[in-house]
């Protein structure tokens, strides 16, 4: 039983990836798609293949001996599984893939691919997977809806190339297997990977100079209501005292003006290096809330500004540099 099993698991492997290569879709495809009748292919699990193996063995023995009870009991055997071929193929029948996308990760760091499916809530969708490459993930679906993460691994910056995603299930009775293939046309981002130690953000130089919230600054900024966490040092008595209520001090520190980032300026190192440290240095400016610009070659300027969107378009413009030597 195990030798026959194993032997059907790797025919049956072999037979999907040939069919694989046949199955529609044959290319990246805009979302939504609906899963029909033509995209849906059944074929016996190694489980499978081995329970009509038994069930040819016991046909034969019936016809055989005359065994009409043993013969009755394999033709209703003989019909369920025949049922349950179709059970598994309704499955996936008329399953909508609605979304497919995944927030930008710096390179090295998996990338979370977030499928959103939806069905007829009226039916039930039992034991769905979906799998791209090596990942893969269960999916189940309330009211109607559902959504699978699929984390996928990285290794470059620039644009990630989806694989396509499979569907596929074993219920009902786990002797056949549905699949379907649906290939998101979504553009997915892959950031440089941040350098991991190097020189500081280097400091602004102009007359926009500002200054930013800090607990060890030099000039009270204001009075604030107390929060938990706050140093003893930093409360206002006197202030509290006529308030009735704990106020604590804030301070300001001087910044410096926009930190310009230019790629000219990092000297003789190679250009992967340039695009990490960059890549390091525009977190660095985020997480201190610092106006920066960015100059990279052959490119306008971007910036300066500060804040969520501003880092996105600096980061998107490090990783779809082009490659470069492998100094300069």
């Amino acid at each position: 039983m195990t030798t026959a099993t194993q032997a059907g698991g790797r025919w049956l492997a072999g037979t999907v990836q040939r069919l694989s290569r046949l199955a529609r879709p044959r290319g990246p495809e805009a979302l939504p798609v609906v899963f029909d009748r033509r995209r849906v292919y059944v074929l016996p699990t190694p489980f499978g293949l081995f329970f009509f193996v038994l069930l040819a063995t016991m046909g034969v023995g019936a016809l055989n001996y005359n065994n009409n009870p043993a013969l009755l009991l394999c033709l209703l055997l003989a019909g369920t599984a025949m049922a349950s071929l179709l059970g598994a193929h309704l499955q996936l029948s008329a399953l909508a893939v609605h979304a497919a996308g995944a927030e930008p990760v710096a390179a090295g760091r998996p990338l979370q691919l977030r499928v959103h499916v939806r069905a007829d809530p009226r039916r039930q969708r039992r034991g769905l997977r979906v799998e791209s490459g090596a990942a893969a993930a269960r999916l189940s679906l309330d009211q109607g809806a559902g959504e699978a993460v699929l984390e996928l691994p990285t290794v470059d910056r620039g644009w990630y190339d989806l694989e396509r995603i499979r569907i596929s299930t074993t219920r009902p009775l786990g002797l056949a297997r549905a699949w379907a293939w649906v290939w998101p046309e979504a553009p997915l981002l892959v950031y440089p990977a941040p350098e991991a130690h190097g020189p500081p953000l280097p400091e602004g130089a102009g007359d926009n100079a500002q200054a930013r919230l800090h607990p060890a600054g030099d000039d009270v900024h204001h009075l604030r209501a107390w929060r938990r966490g706050d140093s003893r040092r930093a409360i206002a008595w006197k202030p509290s005292a006529r308030r009735d209520a704990l106020l604590v001090r804030e301070y300001e520190q001087p910044q410096g003006a926009d930190v310009v980032l230019d790629w000219r300026q990092l000297g003789p190192l190679p250009w992967e290096d340039r695009i990490r440290r960059l890549a390091r240095w525009v977190d660095e400016a985020e997480r201190d809330q610092r106006r920066y610009r960015l100059v990279l070659p052959s490119q306008p300027a971007l910036g300066p500004a500060s804040g969520t969107q501003h880092r996105h378009a600096c980061l998107r413009a490090l990783a779809l540099l082009p490659a470069g030597p492998a100094h300069g």
